[in-house]
């Protein structure tokens, strides 16, 4: 059995570069001046489109990382499935609570009008801790069985006669539904599959507990699997993504077609283009030896910290920067649709590409010192609710 301490480390440090990446694309979002999306392959530049393709990793790799932490809690204190399960209900509650009511008032709306509002990251964590906390009770057989399945089999949902119900959207259908007239609940990230990719960094839990050559060799050779599965199902075009990809005007402009994989919800091909590499990434740096200062280590021991610090800390920015620019502040307060949540966007708002990157550093610098001072409080603490942020 491995001693734990870089294991813990390469974690540490895999999901702290998430958290980084995941401030870009926030940034991207509030401070383009883009009237395109980066992904419409017809209007796109290289640059706009891997931008946001490289946060495309974000999301699917802190989901696993959290089920393989859930299981990294259940051992390391010879806990029961019991006290587990308690531990993920709690913590899923506590998420969705901060989505629907912190992070929207305090991060991104700075409003309490609830006119909007998005189920966002912290929503469906929240809700697939609440599966896995019941999935746990399953023979590991039948555990694993699920996550696969529901991971490699959920596209054809999408070719299924879908309900036109609430419950539906819930589950797998981004949609808009009106609560009452003029408040709007937008189910932004939806329960199927992405409960199952929480699964299945809990069925990764125990290689965490071999010895470091046989646990890199499983991470790497379950990377490359998964990586060439995504290069033979999204080169075949037929399952696998509910978008195929097509030949552009030109070779490098159907290399970004081929990448170009579906998010809302998540497809197959999606899952294996990000956690594929991800795998990859966790067998290169296992048994490296990180200064304990260092920043993405910090980032990845206080992520929940990080996430909710940099949403309010890139409001502000914005609010500083509408102040100077415009005169006025107002527009940074309000939103009446989802396309322009968080905040309305003066006429001439935004930057290019270079100044999307400046904000971004200088957000990650900002981030720095204070997930440095928690993560000492953290790490000196002893009451449980430490767990809890």
């Amino acid at each position: 059995m491995s001693s734990g301490k870089n294991r813990l480390e390469s974690i540490d440090f895999l999901r702290g570069l998430v958290m980084i990446v995941m401030a870009l694309d926030h940034v991207r979002d509030l401070f383009t001046n883009a009237a395109f999306s980066p992904t419409n392959i017809a209007a796109t530049t290289g640059p706009y489109f891997f931008t946001r393709w490289i946060t495309h990793f974000c999301a699917p790799i802190f989901s696993l990382l959290t089920g393989l932490g859930a299981y990294l809690w259940y051992t390391r204190g010879n806990r029961t499935k019991a006290q587990l399960s308690r531990f993920l209900v709690s913590r899923g509650v506590w998420l969705i609570f901060l989505e629907l009511v912190l992070t929207r008032c305090f991060g991104w709306a700075f409003n309490f009008d609830f006119q909007i509002t998005i189920a966002g990251i912290l929503w469906i964590l929240g809700w697939s801790m609440l599966v896995l906390a019941a999935a746990i009770w399953l023979p590991p057989r039948g555990f694993a069985a699920v996550a696969l399945v529901s991971i490699a089999a959920h596209n054809l949902l999408g070719r299924m006669p879908a309900p036109s119900a609430w419950w539906w959207d819930f589950l797998y259908r981004q949609a808009n539904v009106e609560i009452t007239p003029g408040h709007n609940f937008f189910f932004a990230y939806v329960l199927i599959p992405w409960y199952a990719v929480m699964m299945a960094g809990f069925a990764l839990g125990p290689v965490f507990l071999w010895d470091a050559p046989r646990r890199k060799q499983l991470l790497l050779r379950t990377g490359l699997l998964a990586t060439a599965l995504f290069i033979v199902i999204r080169g075949i075009n037929g399952y696998g993504d509910p978008a195929p990809w097509t030949h552009a005007k030109n070779s490098f402009f159907t290399v970004l077609s081929f990448l170009n994989t579906t998010k809302y919800p998540p497809s197959l091909d999606f899952l294996l283009m990000t956690l594929g590499p991800a795998l990859i990434l966790l067998a290169l740096i296992d048994g490296i030896q990180f200064r304990r200062l260092t920043p993405v280590v910090i980032f990845g021991r206080v992520p929940l910290f990080y996430y909710m610090l940099h949403i309010t800390a890139m409001h502000l920015i914005a609010i500083a920067i509408c102040a100077a620019q415009f005169g006025g502040v107002w527009w940074m307060f309000t939103s009446r649709s989802i396309a322009e949540f968080p905040f309305l966007r003066p006429p001439g708002w935004g930057f290019g590409l270079w100044g999307v990157y400046l904000i971004w550093a200088a957000v990650v610098a900002l981030m720095y010192p204070l997930c440095r001072w928690y993560a000492s409080v953290k790490r000196r603490g002893t009451s449980p609710l430490f767990s809890y942020l």
